[in-house]
């Protein structure tokens, strides 16, 4: 074990979690690509979560926040320091006195979906299928099908990242736009938030998320490992639109590829490494940008180096 790692270990056997060391981060993200974490850290608690990133503020090792891994590219290289997966742990999910359902970041959105449907609510049928977490589904504004997670977000809870203060936002004073969050920015990490939903027709709303997921099926090649959409939609226009009229669907670097099924996905189809999905999305960027002067930026979240 390298000498983080014994202290890590000394330091964290107290708290509520689980710690692995040099865990591949291929098996915890949906690309399965990614190297060793040196060290990897599921907390079951706040505290348990305010303590691991203590160590790492006072040991001035990297922390990494990871969410279900859906919307990661992560190094062959792997992490340096402490990475800290939300889910599987932070996994409350309550209705509370108010109405609002009160979800922990480590849930995946399917479960939030689920349980909001068998309490009779409604608004997050555009949610039910993609395969994040709560945490990084607030942390992105993610949103699929004309719905956005800030149309039904009431608050966010967190801890900040010097302080260790857990704070909870008003989510209508927070600046939340197209796949773009305060979070973002100011490396407060979520740690909860709560979602004020309509009661409705309950199964009306389990036949429109079908008929979603359905969609998603159809149109999306979810039989291979991929980080979902890899571009962000452009001011004008629409990313996949752009790299298929560029003659890209099936373009190719080693494992990595341009879905023929879906232009916006880079899809890993089989032993993808790093470098083969950064050559993909530079060589699309390169392409779009000559044919239609437009710059991709990516919704994937690069970490680590080549």
């Amino acid at each position: 074990m390298t000498n983080l790692q014994t202290l890590f270990a000394d330091y964290i056997a107290p708290f509520n979690g689980e710690a692995l060391y040099n865990e591949p981060l291929a098996g915890h993200c949906s690309f399965k690509i990614g190297g060793p974490a040196e060290i990897f850290y599921t907390p079951q608690d706040e505290t348990a979560l305010i303590s691991a990133m203590r160590f790492a503020r006072d040991q001035g090792a990297p922390l990494h926040i990871l969410g279900n891994g859906s919307n990661v590219l992560i190094s062959d290289k792997g992490l340096q320091g402490v990475v800290i997966r939300l889910m599987g742990g932070l996994t409350a999910l309550t209705v509370q006195e108010d109405g609002c359902v009160f979800s922990g970041a480590g849930v995946s959105l399917k479960r939030l979906c689920t349980f909001a449907l068998e309490n009779g609510f409604t608004g997050l049928e555009f949610a039910y299928g993609i395969p994040g977490s709560v945490g990084g589904a607030v942390y992105m504004n993610a949103g699929a099908y004309g719905g956005e997670i800030k149309n039904v977000l009431k608050t966010v809870r967190c801890v900040a990242p010097e302080t260790f203060e857990i704070k909870t936002y008003d989510a209508s004073s927070l600046s939340i736009a197209y796949r773009s969050t305060p979070f973002m920015h100011n490396k407060e990490i979520i740690t909860g938030a709560t979602f004020a939903l309509e009661k409705g027709d309950t199964e009306q709303s389990r036949a429109r998320m079908n008929e979603l997921m359905a969609k998603r099926k159809a149109s999306q090649p979810l039989e291979y490992p991929s980080a979902g959409s890899t571009f962000k939609r452009p001011k004008d226009g629409y990313a996949a639109a752009m790299i298929d009229q560029s003659g890209l669907k099936g373009y190719r670097v080693g494992g990595a590829e341009v879905s023929v099924k879906h232009a916006g996905f880079v899809i890993n189809t089989g032993n993808a490494s790093f470098g083969d999905v950064m050559g993909v999305i530079e060589g699309v960027r390169a392409k779009v940008r000559e044919t239609f002067g437009v710059y991709l930026e990516t919704e994937v979240e690069i970490l680590g180096e080549e």
